[in-house]
């Protein structure tokens, strides 16, 4: 087996598994984000987790149309990536006490699956444009600027007063 799958053998492949990472991902996060709200303190930050919650299950909605659109069923593969930053959060929310500090932990932690989620929708936006999936693209790449939006937003509740209540 190579470094991803023995079935990978074409671009092709390689979106559709990249698809099924980023889709079992998403339903990660749905499952992690109700953890993240009950613990912050801050107002402002536990709406902006409940709206990217909203958003998230529009985007796995989103990822059932580009599956439908490419000819595949939507199916996760298991994504080691997003289950370690999700674990590495769950760990360090685990050990902090003060409320102040934990919410600066928990917006770095949504920050860190931002970044992944970004990461993802770029390479899978040029793969589909690649493979003359400009439908497919022009979707993925929503979800991008989406996914760029909302680590917009958190770096702006973090620079304005998490991180400086948590000081």
């Amino acid at each position: 087996m190579g470094l991803l799958s023995k079935d990978i053998k074409t671009l092709d492949d390689l979106f559709v598994h990249g698809l099924q990472d980023i889709y079992y991902a998403e339903q990660q996060i749905t499952k992690a984000l109700p953890q993240m709200i009950s613990k912050a303190s801050d107002p402002q930050l536990k709406q902006a987790f409940e709206s990217h919650l909203g958003e998230t299950k529009q985007q796995i909605q989103m990822l059932e149309q580009v599956f439908r659109m490419h000819g595949q069923e939507a199916k996760g593969v298991t994504c080691p990536a997003i289950d370690g930053i999700i674990d590495e959060a769950q760990d360090i929310a685990g050990e902090v006490e003060d409320s102040q500090v934990l919410d600066a932990a928990l917006l770095s932690a949504a920050q860190a699956v931002e970044h992944y989620e970004i990461t993802r929708y770029g390479t899978l936006t040029a793969w589909a444009k690649q493979l003359g999936r400009q439908d497919c693209a022009q979707i993925l790449h929503q979800i991008m600027e989406q996914e760029k939006a909302t680590d917009e937003k958190l770096n702006r509740i973090a620079e304005s007063k998490v991180n400086v209540r948590a000081a």
